[in-house]
């Protein structure tokens, strides 16, 4: 993650080339996929994987509030699988992103698919309570089974 530190209450810095997200007095970059690597399927048996961070972290935009959750990916893999430090190291450059819950749950499926390309792909996300509310939020793509849907 990159952070610019201003002095100044300037909100955007026109020249830098990549988007990124304010929060007053700071910039932090959008994460990057580039940190995803992927690794051949050992089979081309169908199977399920699951992936759960208990720890993730990112910003409120609106109050720059740290959040909370669990992050649960479950994916049929094609012909690739992502490789968990490099999973990890995605999911830590959200630490200082001023992103909606909503946001993180659709960037994280998307970027996930981009680089793995699945038979299909499910993010779970469950952040915890603030002003007494929790929120759940599921983001697919492709045909996940019945079996593997949260109820």
């Amino acid at each position: 993650m990159s952070v610019v530190r201003t002095r100044s209450s300037v909100r955007m810095v026109e020249w830098y080339p990549t988007p990124f997200v304010t929060v007053p007095g700071y910039y932090f970059l959008m994460p990057d996929t580039s940190l995803l690597e992927v690794f051949p399927s050992p089979t081309d048996t169908p199977f399920l994987v699951e992936h759960i961070n208990e720890e993730f972290t990112s910003v409120c935009p609106k109050t720059g509030h740290p959040d909370f959750g669990t992050v649960t990916v479950r994916f049929e893999p094609d012909k690739t699988c992502v490789e968990l430090k490099s999973l990890k190291l995605y999911y830590h450059s959200f630490r200082g992103e001023g992103i909606f819950y909503e946001a993180v749950t659709n960037r994280i499926c998307e970027d996930l698919v981009e680089v793995m390309s699945p038979r299909w792909l499910q993010v779970v996300t469950d952040w915890r309570g603030r002003g007494g509310i929790r929120s759940r939020i599921t983001a697919c793509y492709g045909d996940v089974p019945n079996s593997c849907v949260d109820h």
